[in-house]
This record gives C-alpha cells, sequence and structure tokens, in this order.
C-alpha cells in the first residue's frame, strides 16, 4: 500500500505524521514542489521577516523523515494525474504510483494586475520572504497594497524594523472583510497611532516606474510614491495539474463531507485547497487557515488507516494574528453577521465580539487581547453553547476580575 501526499506544507507534513500516528504502515511518499526541506507558512510575514532563520520554521527535517520512514522528494511539483493507473506524473518526467493520493498543494498569492517585476513582491513562499526580507530596510518606502491579513501583519512587521509604510485598501477598515467594521475600525486606528499611513477605500489603478522610484495611482487621481511595492490581494488555490483529471474543481478540489474527492474514494485533499461539504450547513467550504490544515490532515489520515471507520470533517475554525504588541483570535464564523462587543472596562483594549446568526445560536467570535475570553469562546463553541451562556460565561469572568 502507498499513499502519495502532493504538497510538503503544513497540511501535507502533518498528514504524513499522522499517518504513521494511526498505525499506517504502507509506504508514505511526500512530494513538495519547492527544493528547501518543508516549512511553516504563517511565520513569513511576521517573525522570519525580522531575523528569524531557516530552521525556526522548518516542518520536517531529513532526520524526522527517515525515522518515519517517509519518501521525501523535494523540488519536483506534480504536473498530472492519471486515474486510469492510481499514478502521478512528476516535473521531472518520472510517476509515482498510489493507492491513496491526498493532494495538499495549497494555495498561491494572487498575482499583481498591474504588473510584475523587481521591487514588487507578494509573500506565499520562503523565496518570497527572503527577497522581501532583504528590502526592509530603515527609512526604506514600502506601499503595501491590500489590506487583509498578510498586507496588515507586513506593514506591522516592516514598520517595526524602521520602514516608512502606507497601507492601500478598498476596504474602508483593516481585515474588515473577516472582522467586520468595528474590530476592523480598532486595527485602522492601532496601525495608524503607530505609524502606518493608511490609505483606505481607495483601489489601485496602475502601478509606474521602477524600483526605488515607483508611482501607485489611485482611482481618485492620487498617487503614492514608493520604494518597493508589496502585494497582498488575496490567494488562488493551486489545481492547474489537475484540470485534466476528471476530478470536480472549483475555487479548489470539491470534496464530501469525509474530504474525499467526489467519484473517486481513492482521492482525498486537505488544507487551503480542500473545498469540502460542510456536514451540518451542507455548503462548500473552503478555509485559508493552519488550524484548518492540521486538523484536515488528521482526519484524512485516520479514514485513510482506518476505512472502515471514516470521520467527517466538522471544524471549529480558528485563526491568529499578532500585529505590534495585540493579539488576535478568531473562532468559528465570524462574517456575514452583527457582532456583539463585549470588551473590559479595565482594559478597553480587552474586547470579545460575539457572532450569532439568529440572535440565539454562538457562532463565533473575535477575541482581542483577552486569553480567559478566549479560552470561554472556544470552549463554547465545541460545546454549542448559546449567545445567552457565553453572556453570562463573560460577565464572570468580568465580575471574578473585579472582585
Amino acid at each position: 500500500m502507498t499513499t502519495a501526499i502532493v504538497g510538503a506544507s503544513i497540511a501535507g507534513v502533518r498528514a504524513a505524521q499522522a499517518l504513521r500516528a494511526e498505525g499506517y504502515r504502507g509506504d508514505v511518499v511526500l512530494i513538495g514542489s519547492e527544493p528547501v526541506l518543508p516549512y511553516d507558512k504563517p511565520p513569513l510575514s511576521k517573525g522570519y521577516l525580522v531575523g528569524a532563520g531557516a530552521a525556526e520554521v522548518t516542518l520536517l527535517t531529513a532526520a524526522e523523515a527517515l525515522e518515519l520512514n517517509i519518501d521525501l522528494r523535494l523540488g519536483v511539483p506534480a504536473v498530472g494525474l492519471d486515474r486510469a493507473l492510481s499514478e502521478l506524473r512528476l516535473a521531472n518526467g518520472r510517476r509515482v504510483g498510489f493507492d491513496d493520493l491526498v493532494v495538499a498543494t495549497g494555495v498561491r498569492a494572487r498575482p499583481s494586475p498591474w504588473g510584475e517585476g523587481e521591487g514588487i513582491h507578494v509573500l506565499r513562499t520562503l523565496d518570497d520572504a527572503d527577497r522581501l526580507r532583504a528590502e526592509l530596510v530603515p527609512d526604506r518606502r514600502i506601499i503595501v497594497i491590500g489590506a487583509g491579513f498578510i498586507g496588515a501583519e507586513v506593514a506591522a512587521t516592516a514598520l517595526g524594523l524602521g520602514v516608512d509604510v502606507t497601507l492601500v485598501s478598498a476596504t474602508r477598515d483593516l481585515m474588515s472583510r473577516r472582522l467586520g467594521d468595528e474590530i476592523g475600525a480598532l486595527f485602522s486606528q492601532k496601525h495608524s497611532r503607530h505609524g502606518v499611513h493608511a490609505v483606505l477605500g481607495r483601489t489601485v489603478a496602475q502601478i509606474d516606474g521602477a524600483k526605488g522610484d515607483f508611482r501607485v495611482l489611485l482611482d481618485d487621481g492620487s498617487e503614492l510614491h514608493g520604494d518597493v511595492v508589496v502585494i497582498g490581494i488575496g490567494a488562488v488555490p493551486n489545481v492547474e495539474w489537475l484540470e485534466d483529471s476528471g476530478l470536480e474543481i472549483d475555487d479548489g478540489l470539491v470534496c464530501d463531507e469525509f474530504l474525499t474527492a467526489l467519484g473517486a474514494p481513492e482521492i482525498h485533499a486537505i488544507g487551503d485547497v480542500a473545498r469540502w461539504r460542510h456536514p451540518v450547513r451542507g455548503d462548500l467550504t473552503r478555509l485559508e487557515h493552519w488550524t484548518n490544515a492540521v486538523d484536515q490532515a488528521r482526519c484524512v489520515a485516520h479514514n485513510i488507516a482506518h476505512p472502515d471507520d471514516r470521520r467527517s470533517y466538522l471544524p471549529v475554525e480558528y485563526v491568529w494574528s499578532d500585529q505590534f504588541n495585540w493579539k488576535l483570535h478568531i473562532v468559528g464564523r465570524t462574517t456575514a453577521f452583527n457582532p456583539e462587543m463585549v470588551t473590559d472596562p479595565r482594559t478597553p483594549d480587552r474586547i470579545a465580539s460575539l457572532y450569532s446568526q439568529n440572535g440565539l445560536s454562538f457562532d463565533g467570535a473575535v477575541v482581542l487581547n483577552w486569553p480567559r475570553a478566549l479560552v470561554e469562546v472556544r470552549r463554547s463553541i465545541a460545546a454549542g453553547s448559546s449567545l445567552s451562556d457565553v453572556r453570562v460565561r463573560l460577565g464572570r469572568l468580568l465580575e471574578s476580575a473585579s472582585g
């Protein structure tokens, strides 16, 4: 028996490790497109940019792979899938047979629609981070386009290195598409207080010039000038290599509730590339965050090792971000609902923003700088608590702190 895993980031590595933890005794082949040891990606926009070494972000060493009997093949991407023969086609012309295939190819940074070239950066890979890190020197002017998590984290990190930062976004506030207007406004204010020049509610029309002298023209006719441009406008699933496979591709590899590709019980998807049917809501869902990748890897590893005891994937969404001295945590679903804010009056930066789809159920929370509230909301989501129950628990937290 052979399980081939395509993609050697967090999802792929954790799947290989979880297979061994589940007692899987077949061959495990882990295929990565980059010619470096598997590494963790969240630090690339934070600690790695300020000087962390590659060893600090490495997920799996050659020695660890050998100990787990994982056949680690790096620097050779998969370019096709022959389902009839149960074989992968690699870029070097070789083929890898499999009994089970785990697709963990993740996403890539959405490319610049305004042109590319030296001095225009995206951030998704270690190479991207190395190139950008070389630009982050004091007094250099950097224009960051996009105020999602990547853009906001890069802006905060660069400012801490003495870089002059301008942040441009079509949204009214930072990360507001995920956090909502109120929390987004708090982060906009935080960045501004630290010295980020935020240009919000504006779109980029074009980018002219070259490294050291870029001109960014906005939709209102105004101009921004910088030495370097960083573009963080989303990501694209890496599924092109599967386009002639006959599998259903639609904003990722479409799967059932067990993370199994439709009509292909031997093929599974995990991580950012997986778009699976949620077992409760019934909708197709694709999540781009670290915890989801790890949890999906465990689920699929169990299902491969124990095919008679398959588990559906029912996640509790969990995302975090560090910016300046603030710690942000997102638990559950926080989009399209009107939040209810709970604030610690003694420490106004401690906030829990509660989300409910119908005013009764507790569906998610955004927690800012409040570790004990984070514990409570995670417990509440896992237990299926009501919104009123969560209000009571947070109220008790406030009472105990003031008593």
